[in-house]
């Protein structure tokens, strides 16, 4: 894609921050740094989509956000980041974080089993998550970077779709290959041939103003220019934020942990 004039720079910074979930899913996270998401959510351009982070530290983002006196979407994962749960693990995890009082919940897909032909396994696992969120927005992760070949990349959004995913999503963060533009269009192009409204979220490696644009381009390119909202587009991260602050002349933000 073509440099970004400043006045691009501007516009798509603003755009991805509404389109956030800004993300912290390490294992040494506590309740001190829940606290210190919560803040860097509170910025002068507003509040970006969701925050994503461990099911057991839900509670504390709530109390940190109703002493801000704000309110926020909390996502969340389960069977993540391995995705080697048993359908009925999983489902029971998701319940567990929908108890907690997760809003969104980002599930992996048991990509291993699918690498190995297990298909039912896969549609199993996605089927019983969906069938005890209780409405609420479901992401499937595919780990795209693991699947590796675009035929399976499909194959997972296909089953993910079929499973009543509200999105799909590439990537844990936790492996070598995270997002990548390739795998984002096999995505994009399964969700266009899908017949119903599903989103995309990119997740891990997205750092940059123009990465953000690049895949900003590519929903423009396979679904129109108008379709890319909070509602059905979703960059998943967290060192993003500071970046896209930056962008827009903020240079001092709280700065979450990486992702």
């Amino acid at each position: 894609m073509p440099q970004l004039s400043p006045t691009e720079i501007t516009a798509t910074a603003l755009k991805a921050l509404h389109m956030l979930d800004l993300t912290s899913l390490n294992l040494s996270d506590t309740e001190a740094t829940i606290a210190a998401l919560v803040a860097a959510s509170d910025t002068p351009f507003g509040a970006p989509a969701a925050l994503c982070i461990y099911p057991h530290l839900i509670p504390a983002a709530k109390a940190a956000l109703a002493s801000a006196g704000r309110s926020l979407p909390i996502a969340t994962v389960t069977n993540f980041p391995s995705g080697d749960a048993r359908p009925d693990q999983a489902a029971r995890e998701t319940a567990e974080a929908l108890a907690l009082g997760a809003d969104e919940v980002d599930v992996v897909l048991p990509y291993r089993a699918l690498l190995a032909g297990d298909v039912q396994r896969a549609r199993e696992l996605l089927v019983q998550c969906r069938a005890v969120s209780q409405g609420r927005c479901l992401k499937v992760i595919l780990e795209s970077g693991e699947l590796r070949e675009p035929k399976l990349i499909r194959q997972a959004s296909e089953i993910a779709i079929e499973a009543g995913a509200d999105f799909i999503k590439t990537s844990t963060g936790k492996v070598p290959v995270n997002a990548t533009l390739e795998a984002a269009a096999i995505m994009l192009e399964t969700i266009r041939d899908a017949g119903r409204v599903v989103g995309f979220k990119a997740a891990g490696g997205v750092g940059s103003v123009q990465d953000a644009a690049d895949y900003l381009a590519l929903a423009d390119r396979f679904m129109g220019a108008a379709w890319a909202t909070p509602a059905t587009f979703r960059f998943g991260a967290s060192s993003l934020l500071a970046t896209l602050l930056t962008a827009l002349g903020q240079h001092t933000v709280v700065q979450p942990s990486t992702y």
